[in-house]
């Protein structure tokens, strides 16, 4: 999608600045400073990553698309790290142990088989008390293309965490067709 352009995820965190900043809010609110680790999954060009580190997590991102990772390093922002790694096989990154993941449309893309492996990676890598944030596409007809997840695909994933919250997300920022997939933040925690 990197070659054409096709970059919805980018356009998205532009335009829901203000709704994600409130959830990483309201994610540190509950948390003793140092903050900890925090693993991007699917960080792509890194968008996110730098803002985990600026709030005083110590940042990671991996994601699948060499391309990808080398333009988020190419950013040159201190204090981040960025792996090239398969989120359907986070242990065979070598990333060591986080308390905090950030998905923001990386799970919802894999059909039930690597959304499980997802779970299995996240869970393997996971500290007592750990807890993730992630933005997925509801299913719908578009879901071959955009993918997308049910709350019952989300939880299946994640046998051992609990689901804390599920919250309507922002669609301004999405565009068509997108903004009609019903998106919904999860937020669980390491039972």
């Amino acid at each position: 999608m990197y070659r054409w352009g096709l970059t919805p995820w980018e356009r998205y965190g532009k335009a829901a600045a203000g709704s994600i900043a409130a959830l990483l809010d309201r994610e540190e609110a509950e948390r003793s400073r140092p903050l900890g680790r925090a693993l991007d999954v699917g960080c792509g060009r890194g968008q996110y990553t730098p803002e985990l580190a600026r709030r005083g997590w110590e940042a990671t991102g991996v994601d699948y698309v060499p391309a990808a990772i080398e333009a988020a390093r190419s950013k040159g922002v201190a204090d981040v790290t960025y792996v090239v790694g398969d989120a359907t096989d986070l242990v065979a990154a070598g990333l060591g142990t986080f308390d905090f993941f950030l998905d923001i449309g990386c799970f919802q893309g894999f059909d039930a088989g690597g959304r499980h492996a997802v779970g299995r990676g996240i869970s393997a890598l996971a500290n007592p008390g750990a807890t993730i944030l992630m933005l997925a596409f509801g299913p719908s007809r578009l879901r071959t293309w955009a993918g997308g997840v049910s709350q019952g695909e989300v939880t299946a994933a994640f046998p051992g965490w609990t689901l804390v919250a599920v919250d309507p997300a922002q669609t301004e920022g999405l565009g068509w067709p997108m903004n009609r997939t019903s998106p919904r933040w999860y937020r669980l925690s390491r039972s």
